[in-house]
């Protein structure tokens, strides 16, 4: 949610953001109109507050229950006016940074870098679908019998994979001598506090959903109508709330944590695409980073969590690219926006692994969750969210570009140490 100040001081940057970001369409005329109108209620209110006290002081007893029920009334209406100004200032998006490049969908996005080497075969790469049946570690034919389409079986090394994966990524999260050195080689001026391991819940109440401003779409979530409960989409959706109505003492900020979630998607309007493999599922695993910090170093947080992503592929050996995303790109609570796309070489495409989102403060403002320094009033924390990895589309990556010609598929090294194997065979 925006400062309705800043809303009132800057309403060509607000009508550039609905537009350019494709939002849906708000009467900020009604809106700043329910503003002035909430302001004048909230005034006779405290002036007829007044007049009560007054009237009991006098012992004026008629007096006193005619200015009852007239502050009843004027209740009601600021009840009124306090929802309309309140729908309208929630379909308000976030103000999209000076450098997210303007334009109406993932055309429009920009490559940052490229970073790494594409492998070169002397053989015709192999879809990870196909190395996964050959070598029986993916079975989707069996979990559409028993779940459906867009479920799969991860079978023995795969399987053995994903859990060295999440220990690697938790490990670089968790050393602050890791992210010191990833600190220093991005040039930054930042805290390296270690990220908090977490396994959140993987149902989430709507209202705090809303809060988050991750409700919508919801036709892409899962909801369980007895419970009145959605699925999380990813870890993001219930690590933001955690500090939902705090006030934080800034001597703990920055709060890091990293969650490891299973995570739940409808890919409602996905119907035909990807749908071979384990690229496009309905379930699916994740490490996400979550972070709280204060308003001046939201920006280079945001950098850290990039450029822990991008230690994670090097490491990892896979090729990438760096993607700023454009307006119509990205989603509404967003005010910059980085993705992570790594190469596929069965596909011969770049496909996102890794995103980063940047809120400033709107979500907090949602959330209601500030900071205090010293005697200064409370202030919105600035929220970002990134993933650290995206466990299926990670195997999809090292499966293809590890792939030998014999069928095999070599372990990344390191990764080797968990696995106690350095190929993946029949």
């Amino acid at each position: 949610m925006l400062d309705i100040k800043f809303i009132k001081e800057n309403r060509d940057l607000v009508e550039a953001a609905i537009k350019n970001k494709r939002s849906k369409p708000v009467d900020l005329d009604a809106l700043l109109a329910s503003y002035e109108e909430r302001k004048v209620l909230k005034n006779q209110l405290d002036e007829l507050g007044q007049k009560k006290n007054i009237a009991a002081q006098n012992r004026a007893i008629e007096e006193g229950i005619t200015i009852k029920k007239e502050a009843v009334l004027v209740e009601a209406k600021l009840a009124e006016v306090e929802k309309t100004f309140m729908a309208l200032m929630i379909d308000l998006p976030n103000i999209p940074s000076a450098d997210t490049p303007i334009g109406p969908d993932e055309s429009g996005n920009k490559v940052a870098r490229q970073v790494g080497e594409k492998p070169v075969f002397a053989f015709k790469p192999k879809e990870h679908w196909e190395l996964g049946e050959a070598l029986g570690i993916i079975d989707n034919e069996t979990a559409a019998k028993v779940s459906g389409p867009r479920f799969t079986y991860l079978k023995g090394d795969l399987a053995l994979m994903q859990f060295a994966l999440i220990q690697f990524v938790l490990e670089i999260l968790t050393n602050e001598d890791t992210l010191e050195k990833i600190k220093n080689n991005a040039g930054l001026n930042i805290s390296t506090k270690p990220f908090t391991p977490i396994i959140p819940p993987v149902f989430v109440k709507p209202a705090v959903m809303n809060r988050m401003a991750r409700l919508e779409p919801r036709e892409e979530r899962y909801h369980t109508e007895a419970d009145d409960l959605y699925l999380v989409g990813s870890a993001e959706h219930t690590l933001g709330p955690i500090h939902m109505d705090e006030i934080i003492p800034v001597d703990k900020l920055p709060i890091r944590y990293a969650g490891y979630s299973t995570s739940f998607r409808r890919e409602a309007g996905a119907a035909g695409k990807d749908t071979r493999g384990i690229l496009r599922m309905h379930q699916f695993d994740k490490v996400e980073m979550e972070t709280f910090c204060l308003p001046e170093y939201s920006y280079q947080e945001q950098e850290f969590l990039v450029a822990i992503q991008e230690y994670i592929m090097q490491s990892l050996g896979l090729p990438y690219q760096v993607m700023l995303i454009c307006t119509g790109d990205m989603g509404g609570p967003d005010h910059r926006q980085f993705d992570v796309e790594t190469w596929m070489p069965g596909q011969n495409k770049y496909r996102e692994t890794q995103t980063s989102d940047l809120m400033t403060s709107y979500q907090s403002r949602r959330l209601n969750t500030r900071f205090k320094k010293g005697d200064d009033k409370p202030d919105f924390v600035h929220m970002n969210d990134a993933t650290a990895i995206a466990i299926g589309r990670t195997l999809i990556a090292i499966m293809e570009n590890y792939q030998q010609a014999d069928g095999t598929i070599k372990v990344p090294e390191v990764l080797q140490k968990y696995m106690g194997k350095s190929v993946i065979s029949k």
